[in-house]
C-alpha cells in the first residue's frame, strides 16, 4: 500500500479501429489509450472503467476528427454508455484519453462532470502523435476544482507497445507504486 490508499479505478477513453500513427492511418485492434490502461492496471491492481460514449464515433478516423472537432468547438457533453459503480471507494483515479484537438475528448469531460471527484487524487494519462498532454491537465483542473490532479504522462501513440519502463517511472516518481 501507498501514500494513496488501495482503492483504484482507471477510468479511459480509447478508440481502436482507424488511427493516426506514425504519419499515416493504420487499423488498431486495440487503441493506444486501452494499451497504456492495460499496462498501469497490471502496476497497479486498478479497476477498468472504459468510458464510452452512447453514440459510436464514426469508423473512418477522418470523420472522428471532424466529429471530434465539433464536439469541441460546441462543448458538447456526449451521453455516455454507462458510469462505473462505487466511485465513493475509489482514492485515486488514473484517467487516460486520446489527445484530440489538444485536450480530452468530449466524453471524458461528461464522465468528469457526472461525479463529484472532491478529494480524490485524479492521475491522468493521454496518449498522442505529437502534441503531448496539451491543454488537458489544466483542463482537468478546472473541472475538479476539488482534487488533486497530479503530474500527467504523455505517451506517443506509435510507442505504446514499448512504453512499459516508462510507466512504470512514471508511476513509481508520482508514489504510486514501489
Amino acid at each position: 500500500m501507498d501514500e494513496y490508499g488501495s482503492r483504484r479505478l482507471i477510468a479511459y477513453f480509447s478508440r481502436p479501429g482507424n488511427n493516426y500513427v506514425g504519419g499515416t492511418i493504420v487499423n488498431l485492434p486495440v487503441g493506444n489509450t486501452e494499451v497504456v490502461a492495460m499496462m498501469i492496471r497490471e502496476m497497479t491492481a486498478g479497476d477498468l472503467f472504459r468510458i464510452e460514449a452512447a453514440n459510436p464515433y464514426p469508423v473512418d478516423y477522418t470523420e472522428t476528427t471532424q466529429v471530434a472537432r465539433e464536439e469541441l468547438r460546441s462543448k458538447a457533453r456526449p451521453t455516455l454508455a454507462g458510469f462505473p459503480g462505487g466511485m465513493d471507494s475509489y482514492a485515486v483515479i488514473f484517467l487516460g484519453y486520446p489527445n484530440w484537438w489538444g485536450t480530452m475528448p468530449m466524453p471524458v469531460f461528461t464522465f468528469l462532470e457526472e461525479h463529484d471527484l472532491s478529494g480524490k487524487t485524479i492521475v491522468p494519462f493521454c496518449t498522442h502523435e505529437g502534441s503531448g498532454l496539451g491543454r488537458s491537465v489544466t483542463d482537468i483542473r478546472q473541472v475538479c476544482l476539488r482534487s488533486t490532479v497530479l503530474e500527467g504522462l504523455a505517451v506517443r501513440g506509435g510507442d505504446v507497445e514499448n512504453a512499459r519502463d516508462e510507466v512504470a517511472g512514471w508511476l513509481r516518481k508520482s508514489g504510486l507504486i514501489a
